[in-house]
């Protein structure tokens, strides 16, 4: 096993590092720390309390989606189906090009990663 050097190791917590980006902490738009900026991928650590919700559509034109849920009881819509995330590590990826919305129908953690991280990527 190889020693680790302390500083190629990044420590946060994802629920208080992403407030200034409404939950996301890891992306190319982070500006704390060059760690966590990266093109390559987009982390969330979504708290939503029951009937939070978000009811503009959403698409990205590159990135590829997942959004797991942690707990609660989350709900996501797309243009032809709904998708309800209810037990714990349910999870749904959606590729490039695909609309969302989404409410939490209780009070919800949903832990989503987009890859890669682009700029202006979102059409809303």
């Amino acid at each position: 096993m190889q020693a680790s050097d302390p500083e190629n190791i990044v420590l946060g917590n994802a629920r208080t590092a992403g407030a200034k980006w409404h939950g996301w902490f890891m992306g190319h738009f982070v500006d704390s720390d060059p760690a966590l900026a990266t093109s390559a991928v987009e982390v969330k650590w979504g708290v939503h309390a029951e009937g939070d919700s978000r009811t503009q559509w959403s698409t990205n034109r590159a990135a590829t989606t997942v959004s797991i849920l942690i707990h609660g009881r989350f709900r996501l819509y797309f243009p032809d189906r709904e998708v309800l995330l209810a037990q714990e590590g349910d999870y749904a990826l959606w590729l490039p090009g695909v609309s969302h919305n989404w409410v939490a129908e209780a009070s919800s953690t949903v832990l989503t990663v987009r890859y890669p991280s682009i700029p202006g990527d979102i059409m809303e």
